[in-house]
């Protein structure tokens, strides 16, 4: 017998823990994230680890950006990991962690650090994550962890991360250390970039059309509110 959960498992358990409706243009991010855990998560090969988390917890806050109401965008991540049978938050916790040690550590430490080839008494959980990555040769390396690393990187040192030049040295120097794929990493990178620009220029649009939508309902409402004038004789 096959107990493993399906998507479509996972889908009807966030649906039946958030019940308010989703705005079109961000229940596909919901929905392509939750696909992706959820395949993770069920890959046997899989382990939780804080990088992977804060590449979640970063990816739902940079495309839900902007949703309203504001105030469900927390009941959407908890229902989201909820559903996936995980605690929200030890995503935020972990997320939360892992930034504040980041913004701590001038960039180069970080990436030091990162491609293991500094050892900083900063977080031994961390530090133990991180040797077990590299030690691990069947890590199950995912575009969320990926997005992790990002994430520390930006914290740490924003026009580094600007710069495209430092930027590829940097991401290369870590995958060498942890032992990844380089290409892997700067394709999902790229990827997720183009995307973040994609779901810009998407909110333009909507805001375009909402804001043209509501000119036109008050023109209406100008028209029928406007006096009409008695025929002269």
């Amino acid at each position: 017998m096959n107990n493993v959960r399906t998507v479509s498992d996972t889908k009807r358990a966030f649906y039946s823990l958030h019940t308010r409706p989703i705005n079109t243009i961000y229940r596909r991010v919901v929905e392509e994230l939750m696909v992706e855990m959820h395949l993770l998560s069920v890959n046997s090969g899989f382990t939780y680890n804080p990088i992977y988390a804060l590449g979640v917890v970063t990816s739902f806050d940079r495309f839900m950006e902007g949703y309203l109401p504001e105030r469900d965008q927390e009941s959407i991540f908890q229902s989201l990991c909820q559903a996936l049978e995980q605690d929200p938050q030890r995503y935020r916790q972990d997320a939360e962690r892992l930034q504040a040690i980041a913004k701590d550590l001038p960039g180069n430490d970080l990436i030091a650090w990162l491609s293991q080839t500094t050892h900083l008494d900063r977080d031994s959980d961390l530090q133990a994550q991180l040797q077990a990555i590299a030690n691990n040769q069947e890590f199950k390396y995912s575009r969320l962890f990926a997005v992790g690393l990002f994430s520390l990187l930006e914290q740490s040192d924003p026009e580094l991360v600007k710069d495209e030049k430092q930027r590829t040295e940097a991401f290369k120097a870590i995958a060498a250390g942890l032992h990844l794929s380089d290409e892997k990493l700067s394709k999902d990178l790229e990827l997720y970039s183009s995307n973040l620009e994609k779901m810009a220029q998407a909110l333009i649009v909507m805001a375009d059309m909402l804001s043209a939508d509501r000119k036109k309902r008050e023109q209406r409402q100008q028209q029928t509110s406007t006096p009409v004038a008695p025929p002269t004789e």
